[in-house]
């Protein structure tokens, strides 16, 4: 960081205050009116001068002892007249600074090794040195956090201590701006980050030093990352990584998951895409070798113990909207069975489609049944002369109605952003037990839901003969998300977040995190690592091509932005007042003037 010197400068703020030096004229004009005193000639005395055989007063002496009150009554009035002059000296302006904003990133990049420690390490040991008696310290990462208001420096160090670098992408831009409010008048930003941050940072800089703080950005560099894994997509049960070098030169790298690997070769600033299979159970994404950030060279893929779905069909008189829908989904494994047909086996959802009273059998029922037992689902979907299915029919079928409409669908992730178009005919019934996702007239049921111990129910409300819904776009990705929620199983996607997200609650419940466990409500996904919660396992990846390039430009390079050459602290001239310092020398000299008083017997 380098520093223009400020050169020294001196004068008075508050000029007018040396009218106050007109006092002066009457003591002076006291002084020479005053009556000279009275000689009286003592003999005692006039012998004793003859025999010392001298004077007892030196002339030159005795003058300025006479005028020695006058003088100091002239120098206290001239140094009261001088503080209200307010005398002042230019001084760097950061030599006033008494409040500190410390802005210290805890972002992803912050985590390279930099050979002497992490860049974390070394920012958290300069943030400390940089508080001062009025410290506020803002943590930037995916979202600013404000650790400490204008607490004192002792509070500010204490909470630097605790604080640690998460594997989230950054906004440093929101951290800063963040500080210019937590700021007062005359204090100092102090940001200590590496840069590697594609927000509107340096606009942020400029606004708060336009609005008269003092901003001091230092940057904390070492370590490189030659190439990393920033994205990804899950197919059925493969997954695409997306792997991009930061080198300067073409790299190999080797990326793995499981038993499946592929090498790869890369230019600089290369993306390749490397597809592969997804163990049951999920694994460890990972590229080899790695380098000096090791966040992104391996990323955890959490997929279920078994990932193929298995689906039941039952009917006897195949829908083959219904048949297709589920059939061309990846995971699924569907079986048609026409009844009667007695049936056994184990399956993860089981589907009734267009079946005659007459040919259920008992033991049809009771598989159903066995599968929502067991952890699976059930789907029923409605037709005009409606089989009993016992407890597993969610609705009480009463008539077949015309013309519905739409009147409500829910926020739930199963009928979330699908349009359900109204059926020209509909079976009009009342809910049982469950919970209603999409509505038609009369509040009769189109799509319902019920979780039933381990298991789910699903009533779907669409006549096949009358249903518009089946030749909608969306119509198989309602089936796809059916099937995987009736088998307890979520999307791929769902499962494997981006670091930074947040998993929600309804209460307060435990997680075993990659630092530990926690207990929380909504809990923040900020390190890269597996999360264990009662609702399932998910993986958390950085997947951050910003965030990965940690080789960020030195600040200087931006010279025709808006920080120019002022990358460091800018140091500009303020002036110093010197009207308290003035003031208690005049002070001290009214304290030496009462002295002399009482030497000479006046006080």
């Amino acid at each position: 960081m380098s520093v223009v010197p400020v050169p020294l400068q001196a004068g008075l703020l508050a000029p007018v205050g040396l009218l106050a030096l007109l006092v002066v004229l009457p003591l002076v004009v006291l002084y020479l009116i005053r009556p000279d005193p009275q000689r009286v000639d003592l003999p005692t005395l006039q012998f004793l001068r003859k025999d010392r055989g001298t004077d007892a007063t030196n002339p030159l002496l005795e003058r300025l002892r006479r005028n020695l009150l006058l003088l100091l009554q002239i120098i206290v009035i001239v140094l009261l007249a001088l503080s209200l002059a307010t005398p002042y000296v230019t001084v760097p302006r950061e030599e006033t600074v008494e409040e500190t904003v410390i802005v210290l990133d805890a972002s992803a990049s912050m985590t390279t090794d930099s050979g002497d420690g992490t860049r974390f390490d070394r920012a958290l040991a300069d943030a400390r040195s940089a508080a001062t008696a009025t410290t506020s310290v803002v943590v930037a990462a995916d979202s600013p956090r404000v650790l400490v208001r204008g607490g004192a420096r002792s509070e500010a160090e204490r909470t630097l201590d605790r604080v640690e670098p998460t594997e989230t992408p950054g906004d440093l831009r929101a951290a800063i701006a963040q500080a210019s409010v937590v700021a007062g008048s005359d204090a100092r930003i102090v940001v200590l980050s590496d840069f590697a941050d594609d927000s509107a940072w340096q606009s942020e800089v400029a606004a708060a030093r336009a609005s008269g703080l003092i901003v001091d950005l230092r940057r904390f560099a070492g370590g490189a990352n030659a190439a990393g894994i920033v994205g990804r997509s899950f197919s059925g049960t493969n997954v695409t990584l997306q792997v991009q070098s930061y080198a300067d030169e073409p790299v190999t790298r080797t990326v793995a998951l499981g038993d499946d690997s592929t090498e790869v070769r890369l230019d600089p600033g290369d993306i390749a895409d490397v597809t592969l299979a997804v163990p049951d159970g999920g694994g460890r994404a990972q590229i080899a070798p790695g380098d000096s950030f090791a966040t992104d060279d391996a990323v955890p893929v959490v997929a279920p113990e078994d990932q193929t779905v298995d689906v039941l069909l039952l009917t006897n008189d195949r829908n083959r909207y219904l048949a297709t829908a589920l059939g061309v989904i990846d995971v699924v494994n569907l079986e048609v069975v026409t009844l009667p047909s007695a049936v056994s086996g184990d399956y993860d959802v089981v589907v009734y489609s267009n079946v005659r009273r007459d040919r259920l059998l008992t033991s049809n029922i009771n598989i159903g049944r066995k599968t929502v037992e067991s952890g699976g689902g059930v789907v029923i979907q409605a037709q005009q002369n409606m089989p009993d299915y016992g407890d597993l029919l969610l609705v009480d079928p009463q008539r077949v109605g015309t013309s519905g409409a739409v009147t409500g669908v829910g926020n739930d992730p199963l009928v979330a952003g699908v349009g359900f178009p109204p059926p020209s005919e509909y079976v009009v019934s009342d809910l049982r037990s469950g919970r209603a996702l999409v509505t038609l007239t009369n509040e009769t049921p189109l799509i319902a839901t019920e979780e039933r111990g381990s298991g789910r129910i699903l009533y779907y409300g669409y006549l096949e003969e009358a249903s518009p819904f089946r030749f909608d776009v969306q119509y198989p990705v309602f089936w796809k998300r059916a099937a995987l929620y009736l088998a307890g199983r979520q999307p791929l996607t769902e499962v494997n977040r981006q670091a930074g997200a947040r998993l929600t609650f309804a209460n307060e419940t435990t997680v075993r995190t990659p630092a530990g466990e926690r207990s929380a409500r909504r809990l923040a996904l900020n390190r890269v690592g597996v999360y264990d919660t009662p609702q399932g396992r998910y993986g958390v990846g950085l997947y951050s091509s910003t965030e990965s390039n940690v080789t960020a430009p030195p600040l200087s390079d931006g010279a025709d932005g808006p920080l120019g050459d002022r990358a460091g602290s800018e140091e500009r001239p303020v002036p110093r007042p010197l009207d308290g310092p003035v003031a208690l020398v005049g002070l001290l000299f009214v304290l030496v003037e009462l002295l002399w008083l009482r030497r000479r017997g006046d006080l």
